[in-house]
């Protein structure tokens, strides 16, 4: 008869989230995942079969559930515009300028190092930025009606733009987190939509 569990697999999630979050899959080992979590190494293979490449893509979809609905904010709001359009990048570079921020995003940290050669990992990398899109062209369709951007203004295609800037942001700030580069990158993105 197996024994109990003697942990609460969320507990142990966060923790192996957290430790890829700062050190990124590869540079993270069985080693360190049962330091940070005080699991042994064959409890976690019996609650993650798989071992660390199962216990990362759950912790890619635990930080989609629970980090990026608290980065996103009011933009998921049904009334989202321009100000939490503007409201978003802000908090990108607010995150970005501290020392915590500058480990960045654990989705796009995952899109540069491991979605290339792993389909599992780069699905969800495309969930996210299909999630960041879409709230993004909700936003600037929002803004139209009320008249704060240009009339015919391309709002997928912006909105597109605008993701890619982010992310582009992201990559730009953990290796030169100058406040007036970040916030010149995030001014002129925002130029271009009138």
């Amino acid at each position: 008869m197996p024994r109990p569990r003697e942990f609460e697999p969320d507990t142990v999630l966060n923790a192996a989230m957290l430790r890829f979050w700062e050190r990124g899959y590869r540079a993270t080992s069985i080693e360190d995942l049962v330091k940070a979590t005080g699991v042994k190494p064959g409890s976690l293979y019996s609650a993650f079969p798989g071992g660390k490449r199962t216990l990362f893509l759950k912790s890619l979809e635990r930080y989609s559930r629970l980090v990026v609905p608290q980065k996103l904010g009011e933009l998921e709001a049904s009334g989202a515009s321009v100000a939490e359009i503007r409201g978003y990048f802000d908090g990108l570079v607010r995150d970005l300028l501290s020392p915590e921020g500058r480990q960045g995003c654990l989705l796009v940290n995952t899109a540069i190092e491991k979605a290339a050669e792993d389909d599992e990992a780069a699905a969800v990398v495309r969930g996210h930025l299909a999630r960041l899109e879409r709230c993004m062209t909700h936003a600037l369709e929002n803004a139209v009606r009320r008249g704060q951007v240009r009339a015919g203004l391309d709002c997928a295609g912006s909105a597109r733009l605008l993701v890619a800037t982010c992310q582009g942001l992201m990559v730009v700030g953990k290796a030169n987190p100058d406040e007036a580069l970040l916030r010149a990158i995030v001014d002129n993105a925002f130029a271009a939509l009138g």
